[in-house]
C-alpha cells in the first residue's frame, strides 16, 4: 500500500524535472573530476548542486501552478494536486537551505557563487521567463556553473575564461529548446520570453550555435588555443558534439518535438563534460 508521504515524495520528485537535475548534477561531478577534487569535496559539491536543482524545480512547478492549472498540465503533481503547494514550498525552500548548508565546507567563495546562480536560477522562475531578458539568468548560471568546482579545490580559484565562454553558450542553448515544447501554453498564460519572441525555428537554430561555440571553447580552450595541441580524443568528441547539435537543428527545421531537441541539448552537454574529463583539461584559471 502506498502511503501519503510516499504518494509526496514521488509527486516532489517529479516536480524537481528530474531530466535536467540529473544531468546538471552529472554536469557538476564532471567538472568536479576535472578540477581534481578530492573524493569529500566532490561529494559535497555533487550533493549541494544536487539539492539546489531540486529547489529550483520544485520552486518552478510550485510558482507556476496556477497557470499549469489553466492549460491543464496533468502532467504536473502540483497542478493535479497530487502535492499541496504547501508541501511544494516547503520542500523547495529546505532544498535550498540545504544546498547552501552543503557548499559551506568547501568555502566562502564556493557558497557565494553557487547563492548567486541559485538567485539567478529563482529569479528566472520568480518572473524573469516572461521578459525579453529571460536568457539573462541562464548565462548567468550556467557561466559560473564550472566555478562551483574549481571553487571547491583546496586551493580555490575560478574557472578559465573558456569554461565561462563554454558555460554560458551551453546556459543559451538549454533556455532556448527548454520551452520550447510549452510555447503554445506559454503564450496562453501570458509568459513571453526571448525564445517566445523568436520563435520555435530560430531559437533551435541559436541554440545549435550556442552548443558548436561551446564546443569550440572546450576544443581549443584548454590548450590555449592551439590547434596542433588538441588531442585526438578532443577531436573525437568535438565532432560528435557538432553531430548532435546539427541534428537537433535540422530536427527543430523539419518540425520535429522541441521535447527532443531539449535532449539532444542535453546530451551535448553530457558529452562536452566526459570531454572535460578525458582529456584531462585545465578547468581552473
Amino acid at each position: 500500500m502506498t502511503t501519503p508521504v510516499a504518494v509526496t515524495a514521488r509527486g516532489l520528485w517529479q516536480s524537481s524535472h528530474p531530466g535536467p537535475t540529473c544531468v546538471v548534477t552529472a554536469l557538476a561531478l564532471a567538472l568536479g573530476f576535472a578540477a581534481g577534487l578530492e573524493l569529500w569535496r566532490l561529494v559535497l559539491l555533487t550533493a549541494a548542486v544536487f539539492a539546489g536543482q531540486l529547489s529550483v524545480g520544485i520552486s518552478n512547478d510550485a510558482i507556476d501552478v496556477t497557470r499549469d492549472r489553466i492549460v491543464g498540465r496533468s502532467d504536473k503533481p502540483i497542478a493535479r494536486g497530487v502535492v499541496s503547494v504547501r508541501a511544494a514550498w516547503v520542500a523547495a525552500v529546505g532544498c535550498l537551505l540545504a544546498a547552501l548548508l552543503l557548499s559551506v565546507p568547501l568555502g566562502i567563495g564556493m557558497l557565494g557563487v553557487h547563492a548567486v546562480t541559485l538567485a539567478s536560477a529563482w529569479a528566472y522562475n520568480a518572473g524573469a521567463k516572461a521578459t525579453p531578458f529571460s536568457l539573462l539568468p541562464f548565462l548567468v548560471s550556467f557561466g559560473l556553473f564550472p566555478s562551483l568546482a574549481t571553487l571547491s579545490a583546496a586551493e580555490p580559484r575560478f574557472s578559465a575564461g573558456w569554461a565561462v565562454v563554454a558555460g554560458a553558450a551551453l546556459g543559451a542553448a538549454v533556455h532556448l529548446t527548454n520551452v520550447l515544447p510549452d510555447l503554445d501554453d506559454d503564450g496562453r498564460t501570458g509568459i513571453r520570453g526571448l525564445p517566445h519572441r523568436l520563435g520555435a525555428r530560430a531559437s533551435a537554430v541559436l541554440a545549435a550555435l550556442g552548443v558548436a561555440v561551446g564546443a569550440v571553447a572546450v576544443l581549443l580552450g584548454p590548450v590555449g588555443g592551439g590547434v596542433a595541441e588538441v588531442a585526438p580524443a578532443s577531436w573525437a568528441f568535438f565532432v560528435a558534439v557538432l553531430g548532435v547539435a546539427v541534428l537537433g537543428a535540422v530536427a527543430a527545421l523539419q518540425g520535429a518535438a522541441g521535447r527532443m531537441v531539449f535532449r539532444l541539448v542535453m546530451l551535448s552537454a553530457l558529452l562536452l563534460s566526459a570531454q572535460l574529463v578525458a582529456t584531462g583539461g585545465a578547468l581552473a584559471a
